[in-house]
Parts: structure tokens; sequence; C-alpha cells
């Protein structure tokens, strides 16, 4: 096998380790209770990662035995494949820059607005279709009750840092006046003409505020906050596959240099 090829099998390989990392995040991101919910965002992240291992894998044998078909194949379909990674991250960039937290007095945590974010995230992800499917799936897992195992005294729950989630699908808002009971039990609001959601908190532990803006938003805001750790690690796998994909193009086209080469001299022997 020539230096060239040996150049391609060993940056393939490093491909097929950019591949895990990917992969990893996106089953992370689909591990969430928030995206268990939403299918749109739920894998495409892990079926790039899937592809990215499977090219890869093409390229390390095309390189290792010299297909040059499937070499040519390796790198029409992983420049497809970066070109699709690069979409997905500009994109998650794009929808998710925007963000509808606002600070609280007295609170460890953020509250959150539904016209704060992106007007895509809005009209795709909670419009009314559906957060009709997306609120009883919420309310079926344990983002909620884990509040009342971990808080007990009002003055904990005031200082906890709680997921955007929690603090808009958990509680009411604080502007409402609530008395606290518990992290999920509330009563006699002080000013409940302060926002609409105040009419719409419920005390019923599957009804909570999942019928509230505030609820929309901090599921927006927990996807925000989620794909933006995920994305740190996609970009630096898609600097490192873009690295290794003008490498190997340089490298492929020396292979073929030194086949034609080898093809020269055998010629004139």
């Amino acid at each position: 096998m020539g230096v060239a090829n040996n150049i391609t099998a060993f940056l393939n390989f490093i491909a097929f380790l950019c591949s895990i990392p990917i992969i990893a995040s996106g089953i992370w991101l689909a591990s969430k209770p928030d995206n268990e919910c939403i299918h749109l965002f739920r894998w495409p992240v892990v079926l790039l990662g899937f592809l990215i291992l499977l090219v890869s894998l093409a390229g390390f044998v095309g390189a290792y035995w010299y297909k040059e078909t499937l070499l040519a194949f390796y790198l029409c379909c992983m420049a497809i494949l970066i070109g699709l990674l690069l979409i997905l991250l500009v994109f998650a960039f794009v929808v998710t820059r925007a963000d509808g937290g606002y600070d609280v007095p007295g609170r460890g945590y953020r509250e959150y607005r539904l016209q704060g974010f992106s007007s895509w995230l809005r009209n795709h992800i909670v419009d009314s279709k559906n957060w009709d499917k997306i609120r009883p799936c919420l309310a079926e897992t344990d983002v909620c009750s884990k509040l009342t195992q971990n808080y007990i005294t009002a003055d904990q729950f005031f200082t906890a840092h709680i997921s955007p989630l929690q603090s808009g699908c958990c509680k009411p808002p604080t502007v409402c006046g609530y008395n606290y009971v518990n992290p999920t039990l509330w009563l006699n609001p002080v000013n409940p003409a302060a926002d609409p959601d105040c009419y719409l908190w419920n005390n019923d532990q599957s009804q909570l505020c999942y019928n509230c803006n505030a609820c929309r938003a901090g599921l927006l805001g927990n996807l925000r906050k989620e794909w933006r750790k995920a994305n740190v690690i996609l970009i630096v796998a898609v600097v490192v596959l873009i690295c290794v994909y003008v490498i190997a193009c340089s490298a492929f086209k020396n292979a073929q240099t030194e086949d034609l080469f080898r093809r020269y001299k055998q010629g004139w022997v």
C-alpha cells in the first residue's frame, strides 16, 4: 500500500472517531424529556453520525485495499454529509439565537416568554397543533415530580437553578403572586390578572401549567440550552472532518499519481 493510501486510511480512521461524539451528542439530545416529546428534533444528529461512521469505514476499506471506486464514493458522500452537518449547525444556531428568558428578582431560576424565541420555533414546535401532542407527553414525564423530591422549603426552591422546562411548566409565573406550598402546589394568587397564565395554573398534578404559554416557552428554553451544548461538540467535529476531508482529497490525488507512475514504470520494464 502506497504512502498516500496509508495517509487516506489513517484520515478515515480519524473521521470514524469523529462520528462517535456526534452519535453520542445525538443520543444525549434524544434522551432528554423535551426531545422525547418532539420527534422532529430527536434523531437527525444520530442519523448523521451513523452515516459518517459508515462512510468513514467505506473510505478506510477503499484506502487500505486501494479500491478507487470506493474511495471516490467515500469522498462524494463525505462532502454531502459534511454539508448536511454544516446546514444543521447553522440552522440550529439561527433558530436558537433568540433567548426568551429573563431574570426574576429574588429567584435563582429564570422565567421565559414565548415571544422572546424565534418565530420558527414558535410556529413549528409549539404551535397549537403540535402542542396538543406535546402537552400530554410532558405530563407523563417526571420533570415536575423531581422538584417535590429535591426541594422542601420555599427558600430552597426559590434559590434553586431549575431547568427552563421546570420553570415554565411546573409552577405558575412569579408575577401571579401565588403562595408556595411545595414546588408543584401553589395557592391564593395575589395578582391573578398580571398574566393570562395565572388563570391557567392548576394544582392537579396532571395539569399544572402545561396549558400555559410559559410552559411552551420553557420547552423552547430547554431546547435552546441543550442544542447550544451539543453544538460545541458538533462544531469541533465538523472542523476536524473538514480538515480530514481536504487532506484526504489531496492524498487521493497523490495515490492516483503514485498508481499512474507505477504503471508507467511497469510499462518500461
